[in-house]
């Protein structure tokens, strides 16, 4: 399609074969997304003190001998507690290709947990950022914000994206590409991508979200459908189109929007202003090519928001604007899209709370 551009799923298995991607155990189809790779977490975790870059010049492995409290085996499984920091080795490393940068994010159900999941890198400088040429090893650090959470070796909480070139669209090349296959039903708001808005007008009834509850039991991630929502969630209603957000709390709410990714597009969801108010919107971010999409069994799907207040009380009002999606050109159409065969959890979604919880 283009010269630049985000690689879809047949590149990454390019990248596998030229061990450009490197794992052990190797890297199963199954990982393989429309355009991302979903990374998996090793055998051992670190607790440590803080939150950490690398820094230039520095290991990882140096900064967990700086900063390590003890060694958790995953083999058998190991609670990762509420509130305390980990750093995990990841199966995967990379020898990157000069031109090739990548970018990494928490999966849609490790946002949806507020489960801080972060990608570092030996001489890292930002997290989830990975320059092209990059070669060494893979880390997740990871802060359990809401529930303590049953963690083991092998499953999968974040995923790494691959570009070429410059990928991002401008805000014209967005209008024109609306105009053309709209991306929102309504007027859409471009600027520096795809703003969207909160609902607190829902078609029937009153719900309008989630809370997490603060004192909850252990979330198993590989258990799901089996939690009842009421064990660890409040409801959030709304009668008048508005709530209002309490500091320290999280929440799970959905856009207004209803959302369209074309296939030849990928695109990846962003804070919209910190002046914008006391909160932030989204912890997981990656939107694969066909989400939405009818081509992919898809009418629109809403994003859901994983929103966290800051320190004061905030109103939070019916069509709001609270993040963007920020499109970009794929460098060539996917094999598979979202949705289309893949058993994707969240294709046509609304209001919809982790995999692992179930209504009741």
């Amino acid at each position: 399609m283009t010269s630049a551009g985000v690689l879809p799923d047949f590149a990454i298995r390019q990248l596998i074969g030229s061990c450009a991607l490197r794992a052990q155990p190797e890297i199963t189809a199954a990982q393989v997304q429309p355009a991302s790779l979903d990374l998996r977490l090793g055998a051992v975790a670190w607790r440590v003190r803080a939150s950490f870059l690398a820094g230039r010049g520095r290991s990882v492995a140096e900064r967990i001998a700086e900063f390590g409290m003890h060694r958790i085996d995953l083999s058998a499984g190991a609670v990762l507690e509420k509130g305390c920091v980990y750093v995990i080795p990841l199966a995967e490393s990379l020898a990157l290709p000069p031109g090739v940068t990548a970018v990494a994010n928490a999966k849609s159900s490790t946002g949806r947990l507020d489960l801080l999941t972060r990608t570092i890198t030996d001489g890292g400088t930002e997290f989830d950022r990975i320059p092209d040429g990059y070669t060494g090893p893979l880390y997740a650090e990871v802060c359990p914000r809401s529930f303590s959470v049953l963690v083991r070796e092998g499953q999968r909480l974040n995923q790494i994206r691959f570009r070429q070139g410059q990928a991002q669209l401008s805000d014209s090349a967005l209008a024109a590409l609306h105009a053309s296959e709209p991306l929102v039903d309504g007027t859409p708001l471009i600027s520096e991508g795809l703003g969207f808005s909160v609902d607190l007008r829902p078609a029937t009834g009153t719900l309008v979200g989630w809370r997490a509850k603060p004192h909850t039991g252990v979330v198993d991630l590989d258990r799901i459908g089996h939690y009842p929502a009421r064990d660890f969630w409040e409801e959030v209603h709304s009668e008048d189109g508005c709530i209002i957000l309490d500091p320290g709390a999280f929440y799970i709410l959905v856009s207004r929007e209803a959302v369209t990714i074309p296939p030849g597009y990928a695109a990846e969801m962003a804070p919209y202003l910190a002046m914008a108010g006391e909160f932030r919107v989204h912890y997981a971010g990656f939107f694969d090519p066909g989400f939405g999409h009818a081509a992919a069994g898809g009418q629109g799907s809403r994003g859901v928001l994983e929103v966290r207040c800051h320190e004061a009380p905030f109103v939070l009002e019916h069509g709001q604007v609270v993040g963007r999606l920020v499109y970009e050109r794929m460098f060539e159409i996917p094999e598979q899209l979202y949705g289309s065969g893949i058993a994707s959890n969240y294709q046509g979604q609304g209001l919809k709370l982790a995999k692992q919880f179930r209504a009741g």
